[in-house]
């Protein structure tokens, strides 16, 4: 699969909220989940390997109280890169309703994704 093929996969798999089928398909067994530098306290941290990802996600699922609403934009594919937007209303069981934006660089090497990298506002 080429990097488009796998950004277009990706969001498609996202926009039904089936993130951990996306990485099952798409991501290597190596992959890393880089978060942004300085997160704060309580924040996920990174993740190294298929395995630790999976679990990343399912650590934020357990902090969901509700999700109201999200959103996936369409990918800008680079060469073996692309990126894309999200964005959710979610309500946190510790921390209540807020709105989320991130915006999310992937690395595609040999139709899979080696990297994700999230970019958002901290505050």
């Amino acid at each position: 699969m080429n990097t488009e093929a796998v950004a277009k996969r990706l969001v498609e798999l996202c926009r039904k909220g089936e993130f951990e089928q996306a990485q099952r398909e798409l991501f290597a067994q190596d992959a890393v989940s880089i978060e942004m530098p300085g997160a704060p306290s309580g924040a996920l941290g990174d993740a190294k390997g298929l395995e630790a990802i999976y679990e990343k996600g399912r650590q934020f699922g357990a902090m969901v109280e509700a999700m109201h609403s999200s959103e996936v934009s369409d990918p800008v594919v680079a060469g073996d890169w692309f990126s894309l937007s999200m964005a959710m209303d979610v309500t946190f069981k510790e921390r209540g309703r807020t709105q989320m934006a991130e915006l999310c660089v992937y690395h595609v090497r040999d139709g899979k994704v080696v990297s994700e990298q999230f970019f958002y506002d901290m505050g």
